[in-house]
Formats: structure tokens, C-alpha cells, sequence
């Protein structure tokens, strides 16, 4: 009998621990996102390198992966030196919101200043994607407007995340094969 009186006392053991709030607290929710690092001054390698530990110290938020570094040719505004670019793979407590001020505050530690659209940057991060979160306010459009047209987007991240579909169901797998000749090469 006492082996039944034994499972019994640690089942109400368990409940009543289970009341304990410091045992019934709620899982923290983690969200996905994706950022794009670019860089094409002094020292873009160094810059998105930097770029990769900063994101580590963001508060709540940790880094789950980091694509290599790839080389690529300027768009836009082509009177300017290659650039280095890479994707982040993030898990964040914060907001879009507030994941931007993030980006844009190591943005500025590095020096990005922005005289004219397209100008050279020290360090450029832009948020991708949140999660499957779609939106558009005058400081954020997930996911990122032009993305899918982006070989120095779609590349690395598809090297960390080929499994990942963008909100309209397209897998960045199959979209990157566009852009695998055109301009872009993985650093080794």
C-alpha cells in the first residue's frame, strides 16, 4: 500500500508546486527575425563583422546564426567601392519597432551617416523580416520591400535559413538560384 500512498503524495506535491508562481511562470515568446548587414567602408569586413557582435549585445535578443560574408557589386549610386554583405538570424523579445532603433543605433556607433539615398555606407542593417508579420508604417514595411530583389539578401540567407518562405509563400531557396551569376560571391 505504501507505494500508492507514495504516488499519490507526489502528484499533490506536484500541483501544489504547480501553484507556485516562480514554477508556473510563462515561457518567454521569442521571435524570429532576419537582418541584413552591408558594408563598404573603412574596413567592410571588420564593420559587418563588429556588426554580427553587436547584435549580440542587443537586450533581449539573441544571435541563432550568421551567414558568411559575401562581396558584392553597389547598386543605385555605382560611383562606389564594393560591398561586403551578410544576414543575421535573430531571436527577440523586442518589437520591430524597437529591433529598428536597435539597428539603427549600431548603425550610427559605427558612423553611418546618410547625405543622399544610396550613399556609401559605413554599416547599413536593415530588418527583413519579423516573424510572418506584414506591415507598413512610415518607419518600417516588413517584410523588407525589395528583398526578393537582392541577390546580396537573398544569398546569404538563404545559406542560413533554406527552409524559410517569405510571407507571400516564395522559398528564398528558389529565388536566390536567380542571382547565383549576377555579381555576388561568397568570401572564403
Amino acid at each position: 500500500a505504501q507505494p500508492c500512498c507514495y504516488q499519490i503524495q507526489t502528484l499533490k506535491s506536484v500541483v501544489e508546486n504547480a501553484k507556485n508562481p516562480l514554477l508556473t511562470k510563462k515561457p518567454v515568446h521569442m521571435s524570429k527575425a532576419f537582418i541584413a548587414l552591408g558594408s563598404n567602408l573603412q574596413d567592410p569586413v571588420l564593420q559587418v563583422k563588429n556588426a554580427f557582435n553587436a547584435l549580440k549585445k542587443i537586450p533581449k535578443t539573441e544571435l541563432v546564426r550568421a551567414s558568411s560574408l559575401y562581396i558584392t557589386s553597389p547598386i543605385g549610386y555605382d560611383n562606389q567601392p564594393d560591398f561586403i554583405n551578410a544576414v543575421a538570424e535573430l531571436n527577440t523579445q523586442l518589437s520591430p519597432e524597437i529591433l529598428l532603433d536597435a539597428l539603427h543605433t549600431i548603425e550610427n556607433a559605427a558612423g553611418r551617416e546618410r547625405p543622399f539615398p544610396n550613399a556609401p555606407p559605413v554599416l547599413d542593417c536593415d530588418l527583413l523580416l519579423y516573424e510572418n508579420v506584414a506591415m507598413r508604417s512610415t518607419k518600417l514595411t516588413l517584410p523588407h520591400p525589395r528583398m526578393h530583389e537582392r541577390a546580396f539578401v537573398l544569398l546569404p540567407l538563404a545559406e542560413i535559413a533554406p527552409e524559410l518562405s517569405l510571407p507571400d509563400g516564395s522559398n528564398v531557396v528558389k529565388l536566390a538560384q536567380h542571382f547565383i551569376n549576377q555579381g555576388i560571391r561568397k568570401l572564403e
